[in-house]
């Protein structure tokens, strides 16, 4: 039999988690707030001053548009605190810069919704140009394409065009194992599980690991050169990884160039996120790697984004 003090300790954490709530809903009280509930426009308005407008009615969304299923006053009471404690939980990290997506777990990408965290870089609407190249570009195909991801992250760009690619299938790889854990339930929650599969690999060296061929690889890939001041707030949240690619930003696509020529089948094309000002740098590397450049692809601000090569 357990004795009473093994019991105590096996139950430590669960414990002190009880212990925390209570004098959670003991401060509520000391303060005066004895219905401590929060409405959904004070919660708005408490976000709203620490971020902006659409910040606060994307999280006030997340956090009271959910079903309830409560039946007792005590419920109630349990459901209204988690909710301020949300909020308030919400408005420090908005305070501290982090985006709501990395707040909410979630960002929506060419009209899915995709998980997020502080493991994956946050799909960004740059990206959709790079969807919308490949959709374009096989439009025409008779047959279900194969399609490789190299550093899905969320999975985003595979998910997205295999969604909208009858017949599509493909595999995803990053060398992040928690990206990887990321990308399957994203793959799983779109009902793809039959359709697109996810490793942990890295495109710098193992991609002779995989055992077919691709009529479309994809890739964003890391582009920022270590120490770049332009790098926007929010990417001070993502991991570095997915990020920097050394000194110039560029090894990641001189790895690419090199790595992937033999999986791809003859006609296929390789399709490449890019950064600011990058094209003509990684035109560059691909041509003297032996691959033929066909044409870029703008953004919606008229940025080069996206180049396409074939062999």
């Amino acid at each position: 039999m357990m004795s009473v003090a093994a019991f105590a300790v096996s139950h430590l954490p669960a414990a002190i988690a009880c212990a925390a709530f209570l004098k959670f809903i003991f401060d509520f009280r000391m303060a005066g707030d004895y219905s401590a509930i929060m409405t959904e426009k004070q919660a708005f308005e408490i976000l709203k001053k620490y971020g902006n407008a659409n910040d606060a009615r994307i999280i006030c969304r997340h956090i009271f548009n959910r079903p309830e299923n409560k039946t007792s006053n005590l419920e109630s009471l349990i459901s209204s605190l988690c909710a301020r404690f949300a909020v308030r939980a919400a408005a420090y990290k908005l305070r501290r810069g982090i985006p709501v997506a990395k707040i909410i777990g979630k960002k929506w990408f060419y009209g899915l919704e995709f998980e997020t965290g502080r493991h994956t870089l946050d799909p960004r609407p740059d990206s959709e140009t790079l969807v919308e190249a490949v959709l374009k570009g096989t439009r025409n195909k008779e047959q279900g394409i194969r399609i490789l991801d190299l550093g899905t992250g969320t999975g985003n760009l595979i998910c997205s065009i295999i969604k909208n690619s009858p017949g599509a299938t493909g595999i995803g790889i990053d060398k992040s194992w928690r990206a990887v854990r990321v990308a399957r339930r994203n793959v799983k929650s779109l009902g793809l599980e039959n359709r697109i599969e996810i490793f942990t690999a890295d495109f710098s060296y193992s991609l002779f690991l995989i055992p077919y061929s691709f009529d479309i690889i994809i890739s964003n890939p890391p582009y920022i050169a270590a120490g770049d001041a332009r790098v926007d707030a929010g990417a001070l949240h993502d991991p570095h990884m997915a990020l920097y690619a050394g000194a110039d930003g560029l090894c990641a696509y001189r790895a690419i160039s090199k790595n992937t020529k033999e999986l791809l089948k003859p006609g296929g094309r390789i399709y490449l996120e890019i950064g600011v000002g990058q094209g003509g740098a990684v035109r560059e590397i691909f041509e003297r790697a032996g691959w033929r450049f066909i044409e870029s692809k703008n953004d919606l601000s008229g940025t080069e984004r996206v180049l396409i090569f074939n062999v």
